[in-house]
């Protein structure tokens, strides 16, 4: 096989800068595999159009859930909220031949593979706090008074769990369980909308955003879990980093007026596997 395991994530259509760039987005052979690693939209509609789009262009197209994916927005004429919501999400990726958390994991076995390819649907739950701090409710407070409040507590529903942290852990339980039950000889492609690390989001300019960015319970998933690459989003700070000699990828497009201030221009395709 001589294609690429590409990623991107954080493409938000919501904006017609970004769908412009989505348009243009290609792969380099008929090969090619996409990881799309969530926040493609905030609408239903907008979000299954998307999918479908990539997933004509590549052989393979891998979809984990970001924060906006779950949000019930008031514009959007599916209300479906919390996890009722992403079992309609995982249903149109399948309508339309996309992989999700909930399928078979993809062996890439191009260059640098087999690697079994991971989406991970996981959540946070509020232990990535304010420094100093003991308790989510402290972490919280800290953030509205700074005016740095994400907008999950408005939209992000957790039905039918009682918190988005409860939701949170009983994905960790589900995950843990699917993973352990791999073949131990294949490494991994770990991919979460969330860092599973805490480290990444140190460089955040507003470092109370970090508790809506992950949990402590994945801090070492990507050693015990094998990880020959760990791919996320959320951060909209593209770089590659490596933590205990693990290579990450934070892949995402962001939004037009971040993306728009790089001299480069738009990078929303980052090659994760793959000779060039």
């Amino acid at each position: 096989m001589s294609g690429s395991l590409f990623a991107t994530s954080d493409l938000h259509v919501s904006y017609a800068e970004n769908r412009t760039v989505v348009d243009r987005l290609r792969p380099e052979s008929d090969d090619d595999w996409l990881i799309v690693a969530g926040d493609v939209g905030d609408l239903f509609g907008d979000i299954e159009r998307t999918l479908r789009l990539l997933r004509e262009r590549f052989t393979s197209v891998i979809w984990a859930p970001g924060n906006h994916e779950l949000w019930t927005h008031p514009s959007d004429p599916v209300t479906l909220r919390g996890e009722e919501r992403y079992r309609a999400l995982v249903r149109m990726c399948r309508d339309n031949g996309v992989l999700t958390p909930e399928d078979d994991y993809p062996v890439w076995p191009g260059a640098d593979g087999p690697v079994l390819v991971v989406p991970l649907f996981l959540l946070y739950d509020y232990s990535f706090r304010v420094p100093g701090v003991t308790s989510k409710e402290e972490s919280l407070k800290l953030a509205y008074e700074a005016g740095v409040v994400c907008t999950d507590e408005m939209l992000l529903h957790p039905d039918p769990y009682p918190d988005r942290e409860s939701w949170c852990w009983a994905r960790l339980g589900e995950t843990r369980s699917r993973l352990d039950a791999t073949d131990p000889a294949l490494r991994t492609v770990l991919v979460s909308h969330w860092p599973l690390v805490r480290r990444p989001t140190d460089v955040l300019w507003y470092p109370q955003f970090a508790q809506w960015c992950g949990t402590d319970r994945t801090a070492d998933w990507h050693l015990r879990y094998r990880a020959a690459a760990a791919v996320y989003g959320h951060l909209h700070i593209p770089r590659t980093t490596h933590y205990d000699g693990v290579r990450f990828e934070e892949v995402s497009l962001g939004y037009p007026r971040e993306w728009q201030r790089r001299s480069s221009g738009p990078a929303p395709m980052r090659r994760i596997m793959g000779a060039r």
